[in-house]
């Protein structure tokens, strides 16, 4: 495959050793996890060997001429079997904040998409924390996927501050590469009114109150009463198929039925 370059930013794979490291400093950056908490540099080598996929994102180092890089981002996945069928699980994905907000996680998917497709990958999952609300809009409405699946706690009360101290929930969002659905979001179609019964709202404030003891218990009680409409849903058969953003930055999943037919 050929590197992916706009402007600055080059985005290709990872192959050497000094490469994967580069990818374990950025997490420990980006998440400020505990060492224990860390993924270690054996498995962006692992990953890299197994089938899965480490993804850097480089600029030119400042005042070099030689070629010298900076990583600036990465994104790295495992192969996985569910059902008798691979896909892709995409562990992580970091972009050092100062190039964050500019498209380059977006980009860094579609890099990943455009990889798994050409080894034959059509699905690939990943989870994420439904009180963010910027990664939910993209994941759900600017990539196209769905989700139908809640993980209560599923790392335990982490270390990371981004956190909050909350229990670590997901979702598990699952894109499906090939599908009608993906096709028409990444080509920018218009998108297709979906009936969704059911509403899932995030207030703008959770960030702030997450961040805060005096007010964590607020963010607790948001995250608690989203959990049960979110196992509830699900249970009923509803999946993630919509997300709206309001002008005040408050977030809203919409739940419906997922047709087959959208993933052919």
């Amino acid at each position: 495959m050929t590197e992916a370059a706009a402007g600055q930013v080059t985005i290709r794979k990872c192959e050497a050793l000094d490469e994967m490291l580069a990818c374990f400093a950025l997490q420990k950056e980006v998440w400020r996890f505990s060492d224990a908490e860390l993924v270690p540099v054996r498995l962006f080598v692992v990953a890299n060997k197994i089938g899965g996929q480490v993804i850097g994102a480089f600029v030119q180092s400042d005042g070099e001429t030689d070629g010298a890089e900076e990583l600036i981002g990465f994104a790295m996945a495992i192969p996985g079997v569910r059902n008798g069928h691979a896909y892709l699980h995409s562990q992580m994905l970091a972009v050092r904040e100062q190039y964050r907000n500019g498209g380059l996680g977006r980009r860094m998917k579609l890099y990943q998409r455009e990889d798994a497709l050409a080894r034959g990958f059509e699905l690939m999952e990943w989870t994420f924390d439904p009180l963010e609300i910027k990664n939910a809009y993209l994941n759900i409405e600017k990539l196209g996927a769905i989700a139908r699946r809640y993980s209560v706690n599923q790392y335990g009360m982490t270390s990371s501050p981004l956190q909050g101290g909350l229990p670590s929930d997901r979702l598990v969002a699952e894109w499906w590469m090939k599908s009608k659905r993906v096709k028409s979001v990444l080509a920018d179609a218009p998108s297709t009114p979906c009936e969704c019964p059911a509403r899932i709202e995030v207030p703008a404030e959770i960030y702030e109150w997450k961040s805060a003891s005096a007010t964590r218990a607020r963010a607790l009680a948001v995250q608690e009463r989203n959990r049960e409409q979110f196992v509830s849903a699900f249970a009923r058969g509803l999946s993630v198929l919509g997300y709206e953003r309001d002008a005040r930055g408050n977030g809203r999943f919409l739940l419906g039925e997922w047709g087959e037919a959208w993933r052919y």
